[in-house]
């Protein structure tokens, strides 16, 4: 896409990546959520983290799976309008770099630029019409190139949600058909794995007296 970027591994309290171009800079990161997850709290997508991450950059982005994102009202886009971090998803994510590809690098930097104005400009409140219907418009607004790409990611998009579904389908038959088959034994040994009672043991049999009261 043309910027100048930096994959960050050194430290916890950083993005995923940082990102610079002549006009502007921003911090990044990537989420995704088991499919078979339930309920995911608004601390999961980081969008106050990503804000404390930025250390001076205007912008910052969490890009995330379209079906894992809250269809509803949800704080985290008010929050992430507050804090000017863009939500995005990964078919966005193709869009951008389509488009980088088809009309050159400085073209698509300018397009994530207005797209980071965007939400930057919108009102604060909980409502995801609001929100997506500002990014999208951004997107489709801007060049007649990016519709067209749009259309087709959005298909593709849609596919790929129901590719992702079968396969977890497939995966959680086939791990309650393994479950099913176990031994009394193993059955017992699983669920004391799966509870992690024996790292749970450990961590009581290190308790110990630390001395404290013993300053006086």
């Amino acid at each position: 896409m043309g910027f100048t970027n930096l994959v960050l591994k050194e430290r916890a309290d950083t993005a995923d990546v940082e990102c610079v171009s002549d006009d502007y800079s921003f911090v990044a990161d990537a989420k995704v959520f088991r499919l078979s997850r339930t309920a995911k709290n608004q601390k999961d997508f980081k969008i106050q983290a990503m804000d404390n991450w930025k250390y001076g950059k205007p912008y910052a982005m969490v890009v995330c799976p379209v079906y894992q994102l809250p269809a509803r009202i949800s704080q985290i886009y008010q929050q992430a309008v507050v804090r000017s971090v863009c939500i995005a998803t990964y078919t966005h994510l193709a869009v951008l770099v389509r488009y980088a590809q088809e009309a050159g690098q400085p073209r698509v930097i300018e397009l994530l630029h207005r797209v980071f104005e965007t939400v930057e400009a919108m009102h604060p409140k909980k409502d995801v019409v609001a929100y997506w219907q500002g990014v999208n418009r951004t997107f489709l607004t801007f060049d007649r190139v990016v519709a067209d790409i749009w259309k087709e990611e959005k298909v593709m998009a849609s596919e790929a949600i129901v590719i992702s579904r079968n396969e977890a389908l497939a995966f959680l038959a086939a791990e309650r058909e393994r479950i099913m088959r176990l031994s009394r034994e193993e059955a017992i040994i699983e669920v004391i794995r799966g509870r992690k009672l024996d790292n749970r043991v450990r961590a009581a049999e290190s308790v110990t007296d630390n001395g404290i009261l013993e300053f006086i």
